[in-house]
């Protein structure tokens, strides 16, 4: 009876593959909403037909208004970029331009690049992406900010020990001189114990960066912390300034001290109210969300998620050039009578809070942007559906009568 031969080269068995559930097509804007660029295509007739959530938060308008528009409305006259597009549907290829300046009234000036690629089909049709290529410059300042409030605390920590002591033997001394002096000579024994208490209290202020405790957090409604500074901003120092609100009604909750919330805002604020022109001084405060904003927290892996934002914007003469790169750091200051201790104290507490604060400022239009986290219930293992977490200063988590028929819109001034 013949035998059957098997070869020994024969391919061993495999095994049976695993059953997996079949997989859907994925959503082209799916993909396009995940970009950290803001992408734009264009279509024969330059009318824009679709475009992704960075180029929304870029140009500062919602899908639904941007599509349909011509794109030339969205750029300067005489834009180098409608000549690419005209170029790339031209000769269907992919062109790129460096150092192209869009500057408009309502987002500011941006120096970008710009890339146009020919999409195919449909035809004529082009793809615009805008790199601004500024993540890496907002990393180094928020960590620059950073160090520099620790500047802060370490130099206030060493001036609690080494200044306000001597000080106050001085100061003493002065006293004891002052019982046997002639009345010329009180007058400089005032001086000496006026100017002592006058440095005295700069340190006392500077005592509150050297407080290393974490602040005590809760959910906050960001937009019940800017209108009680906006309030407390009209009916004092900012009274006859113009406020624009422009709020998102639909944030949820920040994940903060809501006193140390409000010292932030009273204070930038207060700053971009000092800054607007005595006539016609306006203030435009802004709340967003920002998809896919994590920053690395230092020395370790982990990465916060910053998805809240809140910008303050005045049409003010800007900041100085000289002062920029160190306007967070301690006695920088342009006023007069200033300590240059505000925005220092302001950068501690942001980073207290995990968050970062950046700004851009150019003439008539200066910005400051501040990033916080969201309030996470997984931080909070106590929390059930049932028990809810409540707002600091809320009686709930919804946002208040007053502003659920307003923050939808623009407002001016009250």
């Amino acid at each position: 009876m013949p035998r059957t031969s098997v070869a020994s080269s024969a391919e061993p068995r495999r095994a049976p593959r695993s059953s997996s559930p079949k997989r859907g097509p994925i959503d082209p804007s799916v993909v396009l909403n995940a970009l950290p660029d803001p992408v734009i295509v264009v279509d024969e007739n330059g009318d824009i037909r679709h475009v992704n959530l960075e180029a929304q938060e870029f140009f500062d308008l919602s899908a639904s208004v941007m599509e349909g528009m011509s794109f030339a409305e969205l750029l300067p006259p005489a834009s180098p970029v409608m000549e690419l597009i005209r170029q790339v549907q031209r000769d269907s290829n992919s062109v790129s331009l460096q150092g192209v300046t869009i500057d408009t009234p309502r987002i500011g000036a941006h120096h970008v690049t710009v890339q146009v690629t020919s999409l195919g089909e449909p035809p004529d049709h082009v793809v615009i992406t805008i790199n601004e290529r500024t993540i890496a410059r907002k990393i180094d300042n928020s960590l620059t900010h950073r160090h520099a409030a620790r500047s802060v605390t370490a130099m206030a920590a060493m001036l609690a020990h080494e200044v306000k002591n001597p000080l106050s033997g001085i100061r003493g001394a002065a006293q004891l001189l002052e019982e046997n002096a002639s009345d010329q000579d009180r007058v400089l024994t005032r001086l000496i114990c006026d100017e002592a208490d006058r440095i005295v209290a700069l340190v006392n202020r500077m005592e509150v960066f050297s407080d290393q405790r974490p602040p005590e957090r809760d959910p906050v409604n960001i937009h019940s912390v800017l209108e009680h500074v906006r309030k407390v901003a009209q009916s004092g120092f900012a009274r006859k300034v113009r406020f624009i609100e422009r709020y998102d009604p639909s944030l949820p909750p920040v994940y903060g001290n809501r006193d140390q919330l409000v010292q932030i805002f009273l204070n930038l604020i207060k700053n971009a109210a000092e800054a607007v022109p005595a006539s016609g001084g306006e203030i435009i405060l802004c709340t967003s969300y920002q998809h896919g904003v994590r920053m690395a927290l230092p020395g370790g892996d982990a990465r916060m998620h910053l998805p809240l934002q809140v910008s303050i914007q005045d049409n003010g003469d800007g900041i100085p050039e000289d002062l920029r790169s160190n306007l967070f750091d301690p006695f920088v200051t342009t006023k007069v009578n200033g300590t240059g201790l505000g925005l220092a104290l302001v950068a501690k507490i942001i980073g207290d809070h995990g968050g970062v604060i950046d700004f851009d400022s150019q003439p008539r239009r200066t910005v400051f942007k501040v990033s916080l986290p969201m309030y996470d219930e997984s931080r909070n293992t106590g929390d059930t559906a049932s028990h809810a977490p409540r707002l600091q200063g809320e009686p709930g988590s919804e946002l208040r009568g007053e502003f659920k028929g307003e923050l939808k819109g623009e407002r001016g001034d009250r």
